[in-house]
């Protein structure tokens, strides 16, 4: 394994002996699934229904951090929700092999939600809110929060670092993100949200319906924050968000004051990922998959989105 390739070792065949470390036996299925951050496959059983071997990208999350992850999605299961959780094998979720850490779930399949569906919406919002209500009921160590820290200092350190940023725009950049620090700090100390337990990267990718319903996968990045970064992925028009809310509203209180939020989080969310895609481009399905962060014209017009979006938070 190594830092500029960390998964350049992990063959199929590490896969496969992985998975038959853990008390299962593979038939040789292998195929793998779309993930960037970590590596995900779904891998055959002998005599039962194949299952998904996620393998955590080294370095990422602390064992302490990954526990919490899975305790919460069988917390989640246990309240009987709609959450993929990963399976006990040999008495554990997390496990080891050639020195990749990796866990071992129930294959799910599932289409993409319908978000012009009021159906749909309104049965999101219920679960969500049902999730909620369990986030709630305690709270996280080792995962961190939705902070400035986390989504915008960090990966704007990692873009200012990046050769992938090109130097003319280097101090509009900084400018850029600089300016966005003391109106963001404003719109969180104002609404003071309460910070719960939370799925973290709700979008519609991370939601597989079937003829019983929606479930919800991939807890990767469940952190401590306010309810509506669940929400607001979920609601491409404000008629959705009104829908969702709606669903929400069966099972739980929704604090309106979080709707304020909702812009804040959407600008965090694009300076972390072009932060993300920076301090991963070593990782070689990086530039595969995503190309346009070779070119300077996709960082001019990154650039460009944080100046109007600071201009809009000062206003």
């Amino acid at each position: 394994m190594s830092v500029s390739a960390p998964y350049a070792d992990l063959t199929p065949e590490r896969v496969l002996a992985a998975v038959d470390s853990v008390g299962l036996t593979t038939d040789g299925r292998l195929l793998a699934l779309n993930s960037y951050e970590n590596r995900v496959y779904q891998v055959g059983i002998e005599g039962d229904s194949p299952v998904v071997a996620k393998f955590y990208r080294p370095g990422r999350w602390s064992d302490a951090a990954i526990a919490e992850e899975h305790a919460f999605a069988a917390e989640l299961a246990a309240a009987e929700l709609p959450v993929v959780a990963p399976l006990v094998r040999e008495g554990r979720t997390l496990h080891s092999d050639s020195g990749y850490r990796f866990a071992v779930y129930p294959r799910r399949g599932g289409r993409a939600p319908q978000l012009e569906s009021a159906e749909h919406l309104q049965w999101m919002g219920r679960l969500i809110a049902r999730i909620h209500a369990v986030g709630a009921r305690s709270t996280f160590a080792a995962r961190g929060t939705i902070d400035l820290e986390t989504f915008l200092r960090a990966p704007s350190a990692a873009v200012l670092a990046s050769p992938l940023l090109p130097g003319g725009i280097a101090a509009r950049y900084r400018s850029a993100t600089a300016a966005l620090h003391a109106p963001l700090q404003q719109r969180f100390a104002a609404c003071d949200a309460r910070r719960l337990r939370l799925h973290g990267d709700c979008h519609p990718g991370n939601v597989l319906w079937t003829d019983h319903g929606p479930h919800f996968v991939d807890l990767d990045d469940a952190r401590l924050g306010p309810a509506v970064q669940d929400l607001w992925m979920l609601a491409p028009d404000a008629r959705a968000l009104d829908l969702l809310l709606e669903g929400y509203a069966e099972f739980r209180d929704f604090d309106y004051a979080e709707l304020s939020l909702i812009e804040p989080l959407r600008v965090l969310r694009q300076v972390h990922w072009a932060g993300w895609i920076a301090q991963r481009w070593h990782d070689p399905a990086f530039p595969q998959g995503f190309p346009f962060a070779g070119e300077a014209r996709w960082w001019e017009q990154h650039v460009q989105d944080l100046v109007e979006a600071a201009d809009r938070l000062a206003d």
